[in-house]
C-alpha cells in the first residue's frame, strides 16, 4: 500500500501556528485512505516550533530561494526562523525516505507546505504564486507534492500510488 505524507492540519491535527487544523472535503481524504496509507505530519512542529506560535512568511522570494538561502522565512515579530524551516524540510524528506514516499499532499498557503501559493511576505493576507520550503525541498528530491486543493482529483484517479 502506497504511503502518502499529509499535512497534519489536513487530517484534523491542531498544528497550524494559530493551533487550529484545516478541513479540507474529508469525502476525499477518506476516499484516498482507503487505497493508501496517510502518514500526518508537520514539518514545522517537528523542527521544535510551538503551537501556537507567531505566523510566519517568506520574505524576498520562495521555498526555493530559502533553501538557497537568498531569501528568508520572518514570523510577524521580525525574528528570522530560515534555519528552523530549512531544518523542517529536512525532517520531512528524511520520513519521506524512511517510509519509501513518493507523494504529498500539503497545505496550500503555508510558508513550509504551500505547493502553488504562499503568502506574499508583507503580513497583509495577499498570496502569491510560489512554493513553501518543504514543499520546495520535496519537490527537487523527486517526491509528488499536491496541495489539498487536488486531493478530489487524486482520488477520483483511483490510482494514487501512480500518480
Amino acid at each position: 500500500m502506497e504511503t502518502i505524507l499529509v499535512s497534519a492540519c489536513l487530517v484534523g491535527e491542531s498544528v497550524r501556528y494559530n493551533a487550529t487544523a484545516l478541513r479540507p472535503d474529508r469525502q476525499w481524504l477518506g476516499l484516498l485512505a482507503v487505497r493508501c496509507r496517510l502518514l500526518p505530519f508537520c514539518p514545522e512542529v517537528a523542527a521544535g516550533l510551538p503551537v501556537p506560535r507567531a505566523c510566519a512568511e517568506i520574505v524576498g522570494g520562495n521555498g526555493c530561494d530559502v533553501l538557497r538561502e537568498r531569501a528568508v522565512v520572518r514570523d510577524n515579530r521580525g525574528m528570522d526562523l530560515s534555519s528552523v524551516f530549512r531544518k523542517a524540510a529536512a525532517k520531512a524528506l528524511e520520513v519521506c525516505g524512511e517510509n519509501g514516499i513518493r507523494m504529498a499532499i500539503m497545505a496550500e498557503n503555508s510558508p513550509s507546505c504551500g505547493r502553488n501559493r504562499i503568502y506574499d511576505g508583507s503580513f497583509t493576507g495577499r498570496r502569491r504564486a510560489g512554493m513553501g520550503v518543504t514543499a520546495a525541498l520535496l519537490v527537487a528530491h523527486g517526491v509528488k507534492v499536491f496541495s489539498q486543493d487536488q486531493i478530489e482529483g487524486l482520488a477520483a484517479r483511483g490510482d494514487a500510488g501512480s500518480i
